[in-house]
């Protein structure tokens, strides 16, 4: 008995179904609210990937490896290394790919993270940078890390103020090679309104100053973006629906 190939099938039917939920304005907000009550148990903070503390949701872990592994990044820079769980994740992808290499930037890498990071069987896919993203000399440390020709993906997820993300987009933004994709952390905060705002945090950020207002002016300011339909459609139980642009030309 012959078994239909239905991949394609599967395919189409799931992308079908992302973009329908991503215009599905009610089950948005029960997923907002969800996230909402979910944050008082920190939630974000409850997971790890390989031992080190992973400060995401499920949701865009799962969303960044569909990007990692469909485009297969040289580089990838993210700003904003926290514990490090997130740079071991990509780290780890890279590794099964073959190729590549993590730039990590922080403006205060605290000691004992970076013990953890360094001490990690995937530290020699992991270059730690340290200081303020967008001065002068921090990007061009990692302007310096990037090879001729890489292909070069980034992640945005230091500082959450508008201002703040809007200059990361300015600095970072042009690294990003045609193909690779560029990702704003946090878009969430601009998502709902004060009420929903998290307010367990050493800054708070509140709707208008915040992640997603500083995508929505970069987009106005160049055409080398475009948001991702379908993968942002899924976004529903994320920390940064929205966030996932492709670069669509050089």
């Amino acid at each position: 008995m012959t078994t239909k190939d239905d991949r394609l099938e599967f395919e189409s039917h799931k992308r079908e179904m992302a973009l329908a939920l991503g215009k599905d304005e009610e089950a948005f907000q029960h997923a907002l609210n969800t996230l909402v009550a979910l944050d008082k148990y920190d939630y974000a903070y409850l997971w790890s990937w390989m031992g080190v503390p992973i400060i995401q949701m499920p949701a865009d872990i799962m969303a960044t490896q569909e990007v990692i592994w469909n485009t297969r990044p040289d580089v990838i820079i993210e700003t904003g290394v926290a514990r490090g769980g997130s740079m071991i994740f990509m780290a780890s992808l890279l590794k099964v790919i073959g190729k590549g290499k993590v730039i990590g930037v922080d403006i205060d890498i605290r000691a004992h993270n970076r013990d953890s990071i360094e001490k990690h069987p995937l530290s020699p896919s992991i270059t730690l940078i340290e200081g303020p993203s967008t001065t002068a000399g921090t990007l061009a440390k990692v302007k310096a890390e990037i090879p001729a020709d890489a292909s070069v993906m980034v992640v945005l997820d230091s500082d959450h103020s508008r201002d703040h993300v809007l200059d990361e987009l300015r600095c970072y933004g042009p690294l990003v090679t045609e193909g690779q994709y560029i990702v704003v952390a946090d878009t969430l905060l601009g998502r709902g309104d004060m009420s929903q705002t998290p307010t367990k945090r050493s800054k708070i950020w509140y709707p208008g100053d915040e992640p997603y207002a500083a995508l929505n002016a970069y987009l106005e300011e160049t055409d080398r973006f475009e948001t991702d339909e379908v993968l942002n459609g899924k976004l529903v139980l994320s920390s940064s629906p929205g966030g996932y642009l492709k670069c669509v030309r050089q």
